[in-house]
């Protein structure tokens, strides 16, 4: 572990770096008989599988230098090397690599879809960085596995670019998420069928070197506990509590009740940054991509929302709209209770009546998280009488006016206190003009520049207040995000093999709260063009 004052070396190839020797994960069962067609494999929890690469014309799409740099001790620099577009690529794995799929299954749409799997990702090793972080590495779209479905166990560049700066641009913007490091593409297609609608086309293969603690997800529990594999259900279940959660001891004999509250009420403090504070729409709500380490995980469908609608779906195979952006929070909560039930052989009657308490009190939990993530966004401390129908007016007015969800907050931040009435100037505010033509802008305005002068009583000091009030809003509202709009026009030029939409994108996200000019230039912060809104985003990937 590094300590405080010491430089980092950071290795500048891949002779000099390497995965640690011995990744965690070989302390459970591991499938060895590289069978590529299981159907439904029993008592294991990897297939040990080796990726097949990329082979033809491989080019590096991006980086994120902040992951090569911060989570695998590399050198910037490493990325001109040939070796290292070949480690993505799957072609060239480093020392110490022991590529493993993982096993797990899945509710989907609320149906439980049995044996799943990493179909078309590698999990190679485990790396230790220089602050003690254990990090596992892995390909996304690196050939069949033994849980390959109907696909080839590709992924293609579109959804790769989508996930890349999707992952990267959630943790800038402060959501606990997986990370991605790099990305290569080849001349090597696939054949995809984008919206489902009997119009495949040839799309150019891609992997992704994605990052994460661990990939362990709700799934990986509901597999072992609906095929009754009590024993690997709690071998998993005690490793995951060694690993990942140290403040439980595994002498403790409620530590899985222990365990279970931990990941629900993380998973509920996600769903709330989601849901309130950046307008994020998963998508694709099913278990299997859901984190047990409560982040961000498996970007497929997902959108944040630009004209505020609580019924916005990010995924257009979701005719239903099951997975609305307003009907996460139920839908998490049902998803956490398909946890608890994978979780019950292992308890006792009396446990599982703990359980049943815990379940209970997640909704108001999760209601309470949201009101108090939506009040940070308007500058209020503290929650008092009126202030959850003051956020409630607040959004329907921006639903009934189309007004933006990302640039009403941030406009909002940096509203002067002298702009803070009715007949105020909003030239330059293109969203709050917008929700300024609801009738009932003016009495919103007035109730909120009354409830901010309460908290600046408190404060006794009304300018010091303003100031600070402006800096809190600005550090919870960004200016941008990946918006649909952005990443489409970054698509479209790398399937041309230009790239740097792409890579001033990743860039651009790296400093979401912070006013970019060259951003500003190309249109990042301002109203979406029109042909955005007809964008539409499936889970073809």
């Amino acid at each position: 572990m590094k300590m405080e004052g010491e430089t980092v070396y950071l290795k500048k190839n891949l002779t000099e770096w390497r995965f640690s020797q011995y990744p965690k994960y070989i302390l459970l069962p591991i499938d060895e008989n590289h069978n590529q067609n299981i159907s439904n494999t029993k008592n294991v929890v990897f297939s040990e599988v080796t990726p097949r690469p990329l082979e033809r014309n491989i080019q590096l799409v991006c980086v994120s230098e902040d992951a090569l740099m911060n989570i695998l001790d590399m050198d910037p620099d490493i990325v001109n090397r040939e070796e290292f577009a070949e480690f993505v690529a799957g072609q060239k794995l480093p020392y110490g690599a022991l590529p493993v799929a993982h096993r797990y299954g899945g509710h989907q749409y609320g149906s439980w879809a049995g044996q799943l799997g990493d179909g078309r990702a590698h999990i190679l090793g485990e790396y230790v960085n220089s602050q003690g972080d254990r990090w596992q590495i892995q390909l996304k779209g690196s050939g069949q596995t033994p849980y390959s479905r109907i696909h080839d166990g590709r992924a293609v560049l579109r959804s790769a670019i989508r996930e890349m700066i999707g992952c990267e641009a959630c943790h800038f913007l402060g959501i606990p998420t997986t990370r991605a490091a790099g990305l290569v593409v080849s001349d090597e297609t696939v054949i995809r069928d984008m919206y489902y609608n009997g119009n495949p086309r040839r799309e150019r293969a891609a992997v992704m070197l994605r990052l994460a603690p661990s990939w362990f997800r709700f799934g990986s529990l509901e597999i072992l506990s609906k095929n009754g594999e009590v024993a690997v259900l709690r071998q998993l279940s005690d490793f995951i509590i060694k690993e990942y959660f140290p403040d439980i001891h595994l002498s403790d004999e409620n530590r899985f009740i222990r365990l279970f509250s931990e990941i629900a009420h993380r998973t509920l403090d996600l769903v709330a940054k989601w849901q309130a504070g950046l307008g994020f729409t998963h998508g694709l709500l099913n278990t299997d991509n859901m984190s047990l380490l409560g982040l961000a995980i498996d970007y497929g469908p997902f959108g944040f929302v630009d004209s505020y609608d609580g019924g916005f779906v990010a995924n257009c195979s979701d005719g239903e709209g099951k997975y609305a952006l307003g009907k996460q929070p139920d839908v998490v909560i049902w998803n956490v209770g398909q946890l608890a039930n994978a979780l019950k052989p292992l308890l006792t009657s009396s446990q599982q009546g703990h359980m049943s308490h815990i379940l209970k009190t997640l909704d108001t939990y999760c209601k309470n998280k949201i009101l108090e993530t939506f009040l940070m966004k308007v500058g209020l401390k503290e929650e008092r009488w009126g202030d959850e129908q003051l956020v409630e007016k607040l959004l329907d007015m921006m639903q009934q006016t189309g007004a933006d969800f990302t640039s009403t907050f941030r406009q909002l931040a940096e509203l002067e206190p002298s702009e803070m009435v009715h007949e105020g100037k909003l030239e330059d505010k293109w969203s709050l003009k917008r929700l300024s033509s609801h009738p009932s802008w003016g009495c919103w305005l007035d109730q909120y520049r009354e409830r901010l002068d309460k908290e600046a009583v408190d404060a006794n000091s009304l300018g010091l207040f303003e100031d600070e009030r402006r800096r809190r809003m600005c550090s919870v509202n960004p200016v941008y995000v990946p918006r649909n709009w952005l990443l489409q026009e970054a698509i479209a030029d790398a399937e041309k093999d230009d790239f740097q939409k792409v890579r001033f994108l990743l860039e651009t996200m790296r400093n979401p709260y912070e006013v970019q000019p060259e951003a500003e230039r190309r249109g990042f912060s301002a109203q979406p063009p029109q042909w955005a809104f007809a964008l539409k985003i499936s889970c073809s990937t």
